[in-house]
């Protein structure tokens, strides 16, 4: 009953994995997987089937085949476990050391010595020859079609299958059955090099074409905060300046006994308190989130991810309509759910809907594909991201965020938010204050 639970525990396990990479680490991944199970597959049919006639053809030939069937299951394992350094060569990320083709190569070696010694002790028939002579280099030249360039590899293919043929031929080969040989391993070169090249162009394409997102997203963060920089230093440049100026010519005036100095440390107080006013307003609209905004934001960049989306009132009395202390609210709340959806989960549709009640307006996001990890509770990174900071956020309102599974692989955010957040407090500043948890002014890299 253990060892069951066990299993199962790791099947949950691999799944869990498998859902909380991204669309393009699951390719990559599907990918190498498939050019590792090629090897076996080709191990279990062309390299160990014709191995059946052997068992009547005498001591030597049960010999030589077991062991040619036990190197080629080495060569099959290294050939696995330099898949995955061999793309990240090809695609630039890490050089492959060479050494780890050493092995390899001995061991190809030894399957083409072998291959011709069963051949020679009369182990095999004619017609089995050309299929096990398909199937030796296979798992040494899935890695190795990676690391070195097309014509290179095709060079040295033609190179070790001369070479072999020519072996074969003083070892007793002749006529048809050699130039069989010659034909299917010059087949199984062009499987080699059609199957694994493209694949690693294709993954590196891709690669590059992720690394590109991730540096204009990091641009578009260091572009914002030169902006934020540019805003501040106009707004307290100037004033400063002032400050400094007029502090002096107060002091001057102080030590001179001039009743003057009070007038200009009164402005001084003043323009100080101005500044302190400007900077405020600067950082409220750097982090206030208007909700329009933030639906098209987020419709396209869900739609870039492939997800399929759909918006709900977003014209209607709920959303335009919505007061714009609501609206700034929910747009914290969209903004979050979107990206933290596209951390965490794996959906193919998106719904958004606003709807407004007598005293209070309803966001629900919904999205399938979310049940391998919980698209909002595993995004706190500190500072308001998250379904907890999106709750504390919005209970400074008065509002309320639910979130849990909605049906079968669907999941479901709901914020509720009253219409009174809006009315302003006494003094004439807006409730709508970022709570004490909100990002900084900085903006943080997503």
């Amino acid at each position: 009953m253990k060892g069951l639970r066990g299993v199962i525990g790791r099947v949950r396990g691999w799944r869990r994995g498998w859902h909380e990479r991204s669309k393009l680490q699951r390719i990559d991944l599907y990918t190498r997987v498939t050019l590792c199970s090629l090897v076996w597959l080709f191990l279990l049919t062309w390299g160990l089937l014709p191995l059946g006639t052997v068992f009547d053809r005498g001591a030597w030939a049960v010999a030589i085949g077991a062991a040619l069937l036990a190197v080629n299951v080495a060569q099959s394992v290294l050939s696995n476990v330099n898949v995955r350094p061999a793309f990240d060569q090809y695609r630039g990320a890490e050089p492959f050391p060479r050494r780890r083709l050493r092995l390899p190569a001995v061991l190809l070696v030894v399957l083409s010595g072998l291959l011709i010694a069963l051949m020679a002790v009369n182990g095999l028939d004619d017609r089995a020859l050309p299929v096990m002579a398909m199937d030796v280099p296979i798992a040494f030249g899935i890695p190795y079609a990676l690391l070195v360039p097309a014509r290179k590899f095709l060079l040295h293919a033609a190179a070790y299958i001369t070479a072999f043929v020519a072996l074969l031929a003083a070892f007793g080969g002749t006529g048809t059955p050699l130039l069989a040989t010659a034909l299917t391993m010059a087949l199984s070169t062009v499987l080699v090099i059609s199957s694994v090249r493209p694949s690693g162009w294709s993954l590196s394409v891709m690669w590059q074409a992720e690394e590109a997102r991730d540096m204009q997203a990091r641009l578009a963060v260091a572009e914002e905060r030169l902006r934020f920089g540019r805003d501040m230093h106009d707004v307290l440049g100037r004033n400063l300046s002032v400050i400094a100026l007029k502090s002096e010519l107060a002091v001057e005036l102080a030590q001179r006994g001039n009743p003057a100095a009070v007038d200009q440390m009164v402005e001084v107080q003043r323009i100080a308190r101005a500044s302190q006013q400007e900077v405020r307003d600067v950082v409220r609209g750097y982090r206030e989130a208007d909700l329009p905004t933030e639906l098209m934001g987020a419709r396209g960049v869900l739609q870039a991810a492939g997800i399929s989306v759909t918006v709900e009132g977003a014209d209607g009395p709920a959303g335009i309509g919505a007061p714009a202390a609501v609206q700034a609210a929910l747009g914290w709340v969209v903004r979050e759910t979107a990206t933290n959806v596209l951390r965490h989960g794996d959906p193919t549709h998106c719904s958004i809907r606003l709807a407004r009640t007598r005293d209070a307006v309803v966001l629900e996001v919904e999205n399938d594909g979310a049940d391998a990890t919980d698209p909002l509770g595993g995004g706190d990174d500190g500072g308001g991201s998250g379904l907890a900071g999106l709750r504390e956020r919005l209970g400074a309102l008065g509002g309320t965020l639910t979130a849990g599974p909605a049906g079968d692989d669907l999941f479901r955010v709901t914020a509720t938010v009253p219409l009174t957040a809006a009315h302003p407090e006494p003094g004439g500043r807006p409730s709508l204050s970022p709570p004490s948890d909100a990002p900084s002014a900085l903006p943080e890299e997503r």
